[in-house]
């Protein structure tokens, strides 16, 4: 990992990308300025068009342009509402049936934030249009923007067409299926982006003992949410220490406890003025917030499939054919992360020595993380332990030689605990053990 300059804008880009509000705003700013600009463009022509073209534009009289923008802005702000209404039905849908986890996959939607914000710009564009229309009074002319009025028109059937379209969009978001493929798929941009231009892991530094060993604070209590070792090497590198960031991104930290520690390269014990200014750069550089996101936490997108797969075991739920499905996405994530270092990162200096370590997720860690809770709460339904089953098989496939199979093994051993302890019909338990032999013999054939 080369050091860079630091990317600041990532986290409000990331919290930008993740709310609902940022793409209705600009929709409601751009309405005022072409509900203010087109009027006066139609002032200007002064009705000097080609009959062709005017034939095309609205051709009524101010009173009949009043009714008509005053009709779109009614029933726009009434489609809107409605959005919202269902919007809001979605969010609860999400957090009481799958997890509360996966709120902010819904709230990045794209497609729900444009036709928010079609809907919202339009109202505000047909009221500022409204605004400027004039009816004839005494000696006085009227004014009716014809072209204004056109697009208010236009813009209008293009809403009716997005309600149209959102309505298909939600039905279709809201399945479970949909849900899980979304979550995977951001899980595999997060692996890729963490994780897929990182260096072979090199030999870590060890650090000394007793008073040299110097902690460094988190600034705030929360999740980690990301980690920027650039943002330490300078500080590590003026005074010729090293920074070990013991706190994975995801976990979580509470303030003015230990979560990093600093050591002088030299052996000498680190000053309190170079300790308070390293500890100044890792409030900077240690990204802490309120929830966890797929900014750069690896483990997230399987934290948030196994809640599924929890959730769908549940006795007020009970469908363990989703907790099956969530199973099969894991599976495929954890052996996509087979094939990543997961080494710890690291920051070096211009001579290649070691400035800042980043402490990583291990494959035992992640491995743990998708299959005890399923195994727990799933182990008296054989489809769902056989899933399980399913899923260390391919692990154990996709792992044959990368020296993962002891957890493999360990997580096949406590499964086959349950599947002898379990309340499970001798039938069940027969092909259980049947599909725990065939995960035994992929691991004895990669030893």
């Amino acid at each position: 990992m080369s050091p860079h300059p630091p990317r600041r804008w990532r986290g409000f880009l990331e919290e930008t990308r993740t709310s609902l509000w940022p793409l209705p705003v600009a929709a409601l700013v751009l309405a005022v300025s072409l509900g203010v600009a087109l009027p006066r463009l139609d002032a200007a022509m002064g009705g000097d068009l080609p009959a062709s073209v005017s034939a095309t534009l609205f051709g009524g009289g101010a009173e009949a342009a009043q009714i008509l923008l005053s009709a779109i802005a009614t029933s726009l702000i009434t489609v809107t509402s409605l959005t919202f209404s269902l919007t809001v039905v979605t969010l609860q849908l999400a957090s009481s049936q799958y997890s509360p986890r996966l709120l902010r996959t819904f709230t990045r939607d794209r497609f729900v934030q444009r036709t928010l914000a079609l809907f919202l710009g339009s109202f505000v564009y047909a009221l500022t249009v409204l605004r400027t229309v004039r009816t004839p009074e005494g000696s006085g002319a009227g004014f009716v923007p014809q072209l204004s009025v056109t697009v208010a028109f236009a813009f209008t059937l293009a809403s009716v067409l997005g309600l149209v379209l959102f309505l298909a969009h939600l039905a279709r978001e809201i399945r479970v299926e949909t849900v899980m493929r979304n979550v995977h798929k951001d899980a595999d941009h997060c692996i890729e982006r963490v994780l897929g231009e990182r260096e072979t892991s090199v030999a870590l530094p060890q650090g000394p003992e007793g008073d040299a060993m110097r902690p460094l604070l988190a600034p705030s209590s929360g999740f980690v949410v990301a980690v920027r070792g650039e943002a330490l090497w300078e500080a590590a590198r003026a005074v010729d220490a090293v920074v070990v960031v013991d706190r994975r991104v995801g976990d979580a930290v509470v303030a003015h406890t230990p979560v990093a520690r600093a050591w002088s390269v030299s052996g000498d014990v680190l000053s309190e003025e170079d300790v308070e200014g390293l500890q100044e750069r890792l409030g900077r550089a240690v990204e802490i917030g309120y929830e966890r996101t797929a900014q750069q936490d690896v483990a997230f997108g399987l934290r948030q499939l196994t809640d599924v797969a929890v959730k769908a075991l549940s006795p007020g739920i009970n469908d363990p054919t989703t907790a099956v499905h969530a199973l099969n996405h894991s599976a495929a994530l954890l052996c996509d992360l087979l094939r990543r270092d997961l080494g710890a990162a690291t920051v070096r200096d211009d001579v290649g020595r070691v400035r800042v370590v980043l402490r990583q997720w291990s494959f035992r860690e992640l491995l743990d993380l998708a299959v005890t809770q399923p195994r727990i709460y799933g182990a008296d339904d054989p489809l769902v332990m056989a899933a399980l089953l399913d899923l260390l098989e391919a692990v154990a496939w996709a792992g044959a030689g990368q020296g993962q199979q002891i957890g493999v093994e360990h997580q096949l051993n406590r499964s086959h605990q349950v599947i002898e302890q379990g309340d499970l019909d001798e039938s069940h338990r027969e092909e259980l053990r049947r599909r725990a032999t065939a995960v035994t013999e992929v691991l004895r054939g990669g030893s």
